[in-house]
């Protein structure tokens, strides 16, 4: 089969929960607002303090959201990562498999599956995270399906990517198989800390691959110093289409000669987990439907604002995503 875009990320299993986290931060030794790296038994010990029937679990990393973000929208999407033989990989599959049908995730037994606990602040959404990056980033080469990446219209991949791990060697092959194919390719930044310790690689997939770059302010200060503006006309040199997500300010789209703002769409934050990812997700919906880029972008800023004014990252509600697509008509 071939789809729309084919997803290739670090799985996390993502498990999110509203409390008041002052006391529960501090027991922990935690920074409020941080995201924390840290090992399985560490982050069991900080999960089991959590209230068990107030967490949401879902198939979670950046690329992952993206990739059920754009299936509930009703493109069609897939995607590939490795988890493990354990029951935090079983969660994993099934709810990807709920959202995207058929995958190509691989499990392993010798490494417990990636998670991320997500505290949510119910006093002002503020997120502590806790990860555990567990087999997420050991997924080998010759474990891709690389003739379903070369047929999709699309590759996503992340700039988490690039931060270690045989995941590295498996994203230069899909990279470049999706390439050689005559595929379109999406590369979503992820992270300031990325472009800080992995600039060379970042580089290389922005000059020799990517036909499409997703940024934060906070990225594209961090690639090209001054200001939003700056980073994106200087990545616009570089690729066909750059896009700079702006949070409550909306975004910029530039292609070319031409530049679209993007108006934000407010709502009441309760929790930013995956606005970023949404956004990406929403956005190549829109291109793989033949979408104008203005078009592109208002329906992912409201995809975006939406997913912020609920807890989880991916917004499952398929009457407001329909609604929204709609919207987008007038």
């Amino acid at each position: 089969m071939s789809y729309d875009v084919f997803g290739l990320g670090n799985a996390l299993v993502d498990a999110l929960v509203v409390v008041d986290d002052g006391e529960l931060v501090a027991r922990h030794g935690l920074v409020r607002g941080t995201m924390h790296l840290v090992d399985d038994d560490r982050w069991r010990a900080v999960y089991a303090d959590v209230p068990q029937g107030d967490v949401t679990v879902s198939s979670g990393g950046s690329c992952a959201n993206s990739m059920c973000t754009l299936a509930l929208l009703g493109g069609s999407a897939t995607y590939s990562g490795l988890v493990g033989q354990d029951r935090w990989g079983d969660a994993y599959d099934e709810r990807l498999a709920d959202v995207l049908g058929a995958h190509y995730m691989q499990r392993r037994s010798a490494r417990p599956t990636g998670k991320c606990l997500s505290l949510v602040s119910a006093v002002d959404a503020e997120r502590t995270m806790l990860t555990d990056l567990g087999c997420a980033m050991e997924l080998q080469p010759n474990e891709l399906p690389l003739d379903v990446v070369a047929q999709a219209q699309w590759l996503h991949v992340t700039g988490y990517l690039l931060t270690g791990g045989t995941m590295v060697e498996a994203a230069r092959e899909a990279l470049g198989r999706a390439k050689a194919a005559g595929g379109h390719i999406s590369f979503d930044v992820a992270d300031a800390f990325v472009i800080e310790n992995f600039r060379e690689a970042v580089d290389e997939v922005i000059d020799s691959f990517a036909d499409l770059v997703f940024m934060n302010e906070a990225e594209a200060q961090a690639l090209c110093p001054g200001s939003a503006g700056d980073a994106l006309d200087e990545i616009a040199a570089r690729v066909d289409t750059v896009v700079v997500k702006l949070g409550a300010q909306g975004s910029l789209v530039r292609q070319g000669a031409q530049v679209i703002r993007v108006a934000p769409v407010a709502v009441d934050a309760v929790d930013t987990t995956g606005a970023g990812d949404a956004y990406a997700g929403a956005f190549l919906f829109g291109l793989t439907r033949g979408w104008d880029l203005e078009r592109c972008g208002r329906l992912a800023s409201a995809v975006a604002a939406h997913t912020v004014a609920q807890v989880g990252s991916v917004i499952r509600d398929q009457d407001l995503l329909r609604s929204l697509v709609s919207k987008t008509n007038v």
